[in-house]
């Protein structure tokens, strides 16, 4: 398909003097491939998937396999472009199984709640082992638990690009690692594009297939990841003394053993 991924060209943000993001021009984001946003805090990670989602003014022009988002109104651009914050919004008392109907609803997919919308729902809860959580309310969540049921909310839209502001943070190692695979296995699958704000480079290194590393507003390395996260790049980036080994089972693993000073 001409135009497949998601493209993005001229992406500044500006809170009145202060820029925030320097006319970045990424390299398209691939269907069917996780791309990992890595860099310390205030590196402007965020601000550029907001960006990305049209949240936040941009003259950015972002296109979606050929779809020119830049020129749709929100409500239409979040149909095929999903955006999941790092902050949720406050808890509503709503059913959970009430809350991921409601979401397809805005994603455009009917509005009815019969026996196969009913079905698919629940479904999509137990992809992410959360079935028994259905019937339980939103204000009645754990944070993590919410983060769960957020995820399974914006996969169940079926969207065409996934933009995820660290969905992990709230998450036991269990529910990371876990989360991690139904985002890989998603992705393949569907063929979407997503980007996923990260901190863990473990699980960056291992679990997703590409990485930008920002640094102050700006890209400084791109590519599949266990190319970029690198020794030299993480001294650049993180300012850390840092390896990256390889484990017994041949996979990469990344070694901190101190702070630059």
């Amino acid at each position: 398909m001409t135009g497949a991924g998601l493209c993005a060209r001229h992406v500044s943000v500006r809170y009145g003097r202060r820029t925030v993001l320097h006319d970045l021009d990424p390299a398209p984001f691939v269907r069917g491939r996780v791309c990992a946003l890595l860099g310390p805090n205030g590196s402007g990670k965020s601000t550029f998937l907001r960006a990305l989602a049209g949240i936040v003014p941009s003259p950015a022009v972002i296109t979606l396999n050929g779809m020119d988002l830049s020129r749709m109104p929100l409500a239409q651009r979040t149909r095929h472009c999903v955006y999941l914050p790092q902050t949720l919004p406050a808890p509503v008392h709503l059913q959970v199984l009430e809350s991921l109907i409601a979401a397809r609803h805005v994603s455009g997919m009917g509005s009815g709640a019969d026996d196969t919308v009913i079905a698919d729902t629940l479904e999509t809860l137990d992809t992410f082992g959360i079935g028994d959580l259905a019937m339980r309310y939103m204000d009645e969540l754990s944070g993590g638990q919410r983060q769960l049921v957020g995820l399974a909310q914006a996969l169940g839209r079926q969207p065409e690009a996934l933009l995820l502001d660290e969905p992990l943070s709230a998450l036991d190692l269990h529910h990371q690692f876990s989360v991690m695979d139904i985002v890989r296995r998603t992705t393949a699958a569907r063929r979407i594009v997503t980007i996923i704000v990260l901190h863990d480079l473990n699980i960056a290194v291992r679990m997703t297939d590409d990485a930008v590393i920002m640094r102050d507003g700006r890209i400084i390395a791109a590519g599949p990841s266990r190319t970029v996260i690198s020794p030299a790049l993480l001294q650049q980036t993180y300012g850390i003394h840092a390896r990256v080994e390889t484990c017994s089972r041949g996979e990469p693993y990344v070694m901190v053993d101190g702070t630059i000073d």
